[in-house]
């Protein structure tokens, strides 16, 4: 008998098609996606978490952008069973739109918000120079994710709809590429064009 995500949804069929983040995307089969800070005190540790628990670690504080707390953020810090609940009504949904299994929808999502390149700046004499770098493999992850869970927050916050119908449609909008619709393939789309300028 094979372990399923919240006992619902296989994950042993499931592959990472983007190279670059084959190792960084963990689709080891848990139960109850936590573990309690097991990985915490090592190297790249977040790459040994299942890719389900680090969209849950984004949804406890997802309201920051860059430094400035545009919407009020960490409304679920701490609510573990809250968030469980969020994420599994998502997979419900994605699961009923998508006809496939919603883990999947999700990685496959991550890939496409997942931007290669991106803007540093650092001074030179007396200014400051903009230029394109590639962003290393964990980075492209984490920020996917973080774009993901922020563009459902703010579609969400102070609106009739519920926080899981949003992550849904976010997640569904980036799993089909489309930045109309989707936060995180619009902010990857801007970023990446404002590199190209910087090279």
């Amino acid at each position: 008998m094979s372990l399923k995500i919240f006992d619902k949804w296989e994950v042993e069929n499931i592959n990472v098609n983007d190279q670059g983040l084959k190792n960084y995307i963990n689709l080891k089969p848990f139960v109850v996606p936590k573990t309690f800070g097991r990985f915490a005190g090592k190297q790249f540790h977040k790459s040994q978490m299942s890719i389900v628990e680090r969209l849950a670690n984004h949804l406890f504080v997802a309201g920051h952008r860059g430094k400035k707390h545009l919407i009020t953020s960490g409304r679920n810090v701490g609510k573990t069973f809250k968030v469980w609940k969020i994420i599994k009504d998502t997979f419900d949904i994605l699961e009923k739109n998508a006809k496939k299994n919603p883990v999947e929808v999700l990685v496959r999502a991550v890939e496409n918000a997942a931007l290669r390149e991106e803007i540093t700046s650092f001074q030179v004499g007396g200014i400051i120079v903009r230029k394109a770098v590639i962003t290393s493999p964990q980075r492209r992850v984490d920020i996917a994710l973080r774009l993901i869970s922020q563009g459902a927050y703010q579609k969400s916050f102070a609106k009739p709809k519920k926080m899981a119908e949003c992550l849904a449609e976010e997640i569904f909008a980036a799993y089909n590429n489309d930045s109309s619709k989707s936060y995180a393939v619009k902010e990857k789309e801007r970023k990446e064009r404002e590199a190209g300028g910087a090279r």
